[in-house]
């Protein structure tokens, strides 16, 4: 562990530039079983998996998602091109989320906008998170570079030997604080949306 060369940092801002997304037009607009669904989900998310022995999306979860009221249920046993839309948002949250937020979060936007075949859809809301989250890139990486100088400039009074592993583990303890902070203004936003509409049908 040690943070006395920029090679860390290069290859965070590298990988951050890297980060795509997988566009609406790319989804075919035709119904998918599920075997079509988990195949098409590991290839186009392969480069956000950690270990390649991860898996993407798997029958289980999916069956998961739908009992848990994440996703609504495929028509015929397919899946349509706004459920891979509402599964890639959940891939994204449940890093973070629990399945309970996840459903308060996403159900009133597909109680809404799922499957509506005129006017603003399901698909505008991701073709529209998706840029947006496009846009912030740069900043972040400006963001995560101030954060890196900063690292460097702690435990200044040790010898040098013994700075570079300390002031590895100040930059992961100042991301890992970001990430705390932003999970706890997450629940707190989550927690003051109303419920969504099945469980309020339920009581």
């Amino acid at each position: 562990m040690t943070i006395d060369t920029k090679d860390m940092l290069n290859s965070i801002l590298s990988s951050i530039a890297r980060i795509d997304y997988i566009k609406s037009e790319d989804i075919p607009n035709i119904g998918l079983y599920m075997d079509q669904v988990t195949t098409f989900m590991e290839e186009e998310l392969r480069s956000t998996k950690r270990y390649e022995e991860d898996k993407i999306l798997t029958k289980t979860m999916i069956n998961n998602y739908a009992k848990n009221n994440l996703l609504p249920p495929p028509v015929k046993k397919k899946y349509s091109k706004e459920h891979m839309l509402v599964m890639i948002f959940i891939y994204y949250f449940k890093n973070i989320l629990s399945i309970k937020d996840i459903e308060t979060l996403l159900s009133p936007l597909t109680e809404k906008y799922f499957d509506k075949h005129d006017g603003f859809n399901f698909t505008d809301i991701y073709e529209e998170i998706c840029q947006f989250e496009k846009s912030r890139i740069t900043d972040m990486q400006k963001d995560i570079a101030k954060t890196y100088q900063s690292a460097l400039e702690t435990f200044p009074d040790l010898p040098e030997n013994e700075r570079g592993d300390l002031q590895t583990f100040a930059f992961l303890c100042s991301l890992s604080f970001d990430v705390y902070i932003k999970k706890q203004m997450i629940e707190k936003l989550i927690d003051e949306l109303p419920e969504p509409v099945h469980i309020k049908k339920k009581k």
